[in-house]
């Protein structure tokens, strides 16, 4: 038997409405300890117990017991008083005929079987939003990337652009770092070799014309490789640069240098 036999059966089997080859078939599954069998009808017996819970008219004493010797072996329980009925008018409808337990049974595995597929749908939908973000974000980086890269060869190519070789200085002599520059649209600085800052510190680079005060031109921390690039805007009021230096300063840099110098170079 597939799976969806085996659920069908279970459903019939939960509200006593199996006979015949189909009842011995499927007690043989549950004996042998069948797994799709024993999952299949511990669901539908906690389904039928919450739709007997909602009924407006109580079952008969028996079907509980029926039920009951399903979900709990009868010799765990002890014996039924005996309790003498009072009389009650007749139903109005026979409690659990096969035809309608087969029809129950349906409707009880529709329903689970639904809410089985709406839960692997939505966790499905779910992966996939993921995944779709995922992608997306991806790509975006991917734009940027390919936007600073041409960014940066349109700023090689240009005439006016300056490559600037920055050398290791005695807190890091073996430290390198290039300096790509063009006044009007900015530059890029690269370095190499630097020893991580330490704990509230940051490399800053300054921009130094003749005799006027060194400029800032933004802070940057190195990866655990000593490695480093950094994105310089155009600066205010600097046409030309002639040295460019990296020293060590406070989080969040300062106005002025007031540390060691790790880099310098003449432009």
């Amino acid at each position: 038997m597939n799976t969806d036999e085996i659920r069908d059966l279970a459903a019939v089997y939960a509200l006593g409405g199996l006979d015949g080859d189909d009842l011995a078939r499927f007690e043989e599954l549950l004996r042998a300890g069948d797994r799709d069998a024993t999952a299949a009808l511990r669901e539908f017996e906690a389904a039928l117990v919450t739709l007997a819970a909602e009924a407006e008219e109580a079952p008969p004493p028996a079907v509980k017991t029926a039920l009951m010797d399903r979900i709990a072996p009868a010799q765990s329980r002890p014996a039924p008083a005996v309790v003498r009925p009072l009389p009650r008018p007749a139903p109005r409808r026979s409690w659990w005929p096969v035809a309608w337990a087969a029809a129950m049974a349906a409707g009880i595995a529709a329903i689970v079987v639904g809410l089985t597929v709406s839960s692997t749908y939505e966790r499905r939908l779910d992966a996939l939003s993921q995944q779709a973000a995922a992608l997306k974000a991806d790509l975006e980086r991917q734009r940027a990337e390919i936007e600073r890269e041409r960014a940066l060869v349109g700023l090689i190519r240009d005439p006016a652009t300056q490559v600037v070789t920055l050398a290791g200085l005695e807190p890091a002599p073996s430290s390198r770092a290039r300096m790509i520059w063009n006044a009007p649209t900015g530059g890029l600085l690269v370095a190499s070799g630097l020893p991580p800052a330490p704990e509230g510190k940051t490399y800053q680079l300054w921009a130094i014309a003749g005799k006027n005060a060194p400029v800032s031109a933004g802070t940057f921390d190195v990866d655990a490789q000593g490695t480093a690039r950094l994105r310089v805007p155009p600066l205010s009021g600097v046409d030309r640069v002639d040295v460019f230096a990296v020293t060590l300063e406070p989080a969040g840099g300062l106005p002025a240098p007031s540390g060691k110098m790790f880099l310098a170079g003449k432009a």
